[in-house]
C-alpha cells in the first residue's frame, strides 16, 4: 500500500495531482490478489474523503471566485465526489477481500474514481493552471494541504463518517 502523503504546500494543482496518482496506486493494490487488500480501503477512504472535502471547501470556491471554473463545474465535481463516496462505502462494507463481491465493488469504485480524476484534471485543473497565477495557486495549495491534513487527523475515513456523507448526499 502506498504511504499516505502528508503534504504541506506548493502549487495546488501539483498537490491534487499527487493525490490522484496515489489513488491510482491504491486502486492497483485493490485489484492485486497478492496484495494485502484488507489494508487498502481504510487508507483509501481517509485520503479520498480528506481530498474531496478539502477540494469542496477550499479549492472549488476559490477557483469559482477567480472565474477559472463555473457553478456547473463545481456542482458536477461535487456530484462525482458523492458517487465516489457511495462506491467507497459499498467496498468498505464487503468483509471478504477474496470474494467476487469485493472484486465487483473494487471495479465500481475504480470506474467512478477514474472517471472523476480524468474530468477533474481536464476541466478543473487545466483552468486552474491557465487562469490562476502561481502565487495564488501556492496559497491555495497551502490551504488545501492544511485542510486535508486536519481532516486526515480527524479520522474522516471511518466507515461511520463515510456512511454519514453518503446519507447527507442522498437527502
Amino acid at each position: 500500500m502506498p504511504k499516505i502523503l502528508q503534504q504541506t504546500g506548493g502549487d495546488v494543482v501539483e498537490i491534487i495531482l499527487a493525490d490522484h496518482r496515489w489513488f491510482e496506486e491504491a486502486l492497483r493494490e485493490l485489484r492485486d490478489v497478492e496484495a494485502d487488500r484488507a489494508a487498502v480501503p481504510a487508507d483509501l477512504a481517509t485520503v479520498l474523503i480528506a481530498h474531496a472535502e478539502a477540494e469542496e471547501s477550499k479549492v472549488y470556491p476559490s477557483l469559482r471566485k477567480k472565474d477559472a471554473i463555473d457553478a456547473e463545474e463545481v456542482e458536477h465535481s461535487e456530484h462525482e465526489h458523492d458517487e465516489g463516496n457511495e462506491a467507497l462505502l459499498a467496498l468498505m462494507e464487503v468483509e471478504d477481500t477474496a470474494s467476487e463481491e469485493f472484486g465487483d465493488k473494487t471495479h465500481e469504485l475504480s470506474e467512478a474514481l477514474s472517471h472523476h480524476l480524468d474530468e477533474e484534471e481536464r476541466d478543473v485543473l487545466n483552468p486552474a493552471r491557465t487562469d490562476v497565477d502561481a502565487d495564488d495557486r501556492a496559497k491555495l495549495g497551502e490551504a488545501f494541504a492544511a485542510e486535508r491534513a486536519r481532516l486526515i487527523d480527524s479520522g474522516c475515513g471511518s466507515i461511520e463518517n463515510v456512511r454519514k456523507l453518503v446519507e447527507k448526499a442522498k437527502s
